[in-house]
């Protein structure tokens, strides 16, 4: 089918709909845009929480204008890709991110496709096109991410340093008591609490992109010194929440009595595309992503690969109201200075926060063609 809500924009683009089985399981939906011509160089756009392959749509149809292949799955979890087991007490080690890089490799080869030109991942997206990159340069030529920074695979952490030490202890020993939001969205909880709040879905996901979005005012970002307590609760709540919360909770005090009801970026018939899919799967796909990540035998599995760095040309793109990119203490240092042999730059982009193609896909799109057309050059 041909999607119907890529056709506001100029210049007209098809953007199509439809079903693969990635040889890993999954009958996995993507939306495709440069379809119609054959050869064409692909770019593989991968997306993030609380999203779906829906969030590239003001970047599909750019890619395809510009002459590639532009293939936007909904991943392992999400929307209307299936062959996954949803439940809290299911298969949690599936969406492990060593699993999501073997849907990646299983949409590629299904595509017919001996790699693509770039994988470009957002939010949760950016870390699955990072081991794409790390672990499978010979299929994934280049990476490109999007509001979470890539500082190398898991170390061991050191005796006595804060990532050696509970972080929920010494979060909820502040006063007052918080939390992190990751090992909240670990918690059996969580789903529920953000499906079935009482303001109702719609106006849950209003609140949570309002307010990781440049439209909060409070957004002001910075670097922050390390990974003590204290210093992370200098984020906003939606990163580090009042122990007592959830994010239901949490955002709808925070987007109170501001303008968090429609906004330019994100009308009512879009977010209705999130808010319908995630009333009929559940966030709780997405969920278990977090949960392999605040695992302790989850993260172990990724120290394998301690010696490796992304050999192939990296960017990162980041809104200039976006705490995400130093959500994790010194990761965009060592993603630019270790984590990355051919770094090709950063790149922060004015009036966007977390959702920044999606608040301005002008300016992120002409950094991907930019990017793309530079190793283009150099692979010549």
């Amino acid at each position: 089918m041909i999607y119907p809500h890529f056709h506001q924009g100029k210049p007209q683009v098809a953007v199509r709909s439809r079903l693969i089985a990635n040889g890993n399981g999954l009958n996995m939906h993507v939306l495709e845009a440069g379809f119609e011509t054959a050869n064409r160089p692909c770019v593989l756009l991968l997306h993030g929480f609380p999203e779906l392959a829906f969030s590239w749509r003001k970047v599909l149809p750019a890619l395809a204008a510009a002459g590639f292949y532009a293939v936007a799955p909904d991943q392992r979890g999400y929307g209307r890709t299936t062959g996954w087991d949803g439940r809290y007490d299911g298969d949690v080690g599936s969406f492990h991110l060593l699993n999501l890089v073997k849907d990646m490799v299983g949409l590629v080869s299904a595509l017919q496709l001996q790699n693509v030109a770039s994988v470009i991942g957002h939010d949760f997206g950016a870390p699955v096109a990072a081991w794409c990159a790390l672990l499978h340069p010979e299929i994934f030529r280049s990476a490109i991410l999007l509001s979470a920074p890539f500082g190398g695979p898991p170390r061991a952490a050191v005796s006595g340093t804060p990532a050696a030490r509970p972080l929920a202890e010494s979060l909820a020993a502040l006063d007052p008591p918080r939390k992190h939001y990751q090992e909240y969205f670990s918690t059996r909880p969580a789903d529920g609490d953000m499906r079935n709040c009482p303001q109702g879905i719609d106006a849950f996901l209003r609140a949570y992109y309002h307010c990781k979005s440049a439209d909060w005012r409070a957004n002001t970002p910075h670097p922050l010194a390390s990974w003590e307590a204290a210093e992370l609760a200098k984020m906003p709540k939606y990163y580090i929440m009042d122990l007592d919360k959830d994010m239901a909770e949490t955002v709808a005090e925070l987007a109170a009595g501001t303008e968090a009801m429609p906004c330019a970026w994100l009308t009512d018939e879009e977010l209705r595309v999130y808010s319908e899919e995630f009333t009929r799967t559940s966030f709780q796909g997405g969920l278990q992503w977090y949960r392999n990540a605040t695992d302790p035998a989850g993260i172990a599995r990724l120290r394998n690969y301690a010696a490796r760095r992304i050999e192939v040309p990296c960017s990162f793109i980041a809104g200039a109201c976006d705490w995400g990119s130093y959500q994790s203490p010194g990761a965009l240092q060592a993603m630019a200075e270790s984590a990355c042999s051919q770094y090709r730059g950063t790149h922060f982009i004015a009036g966007a926060g977390h959702w920044v193609q999606q608040e301005q896909p002008a300016a992120v799109n002409a950094l991907l063609l930019e990017f793309l057309s530079e190793i283009s050059r150099h692979a010549r």
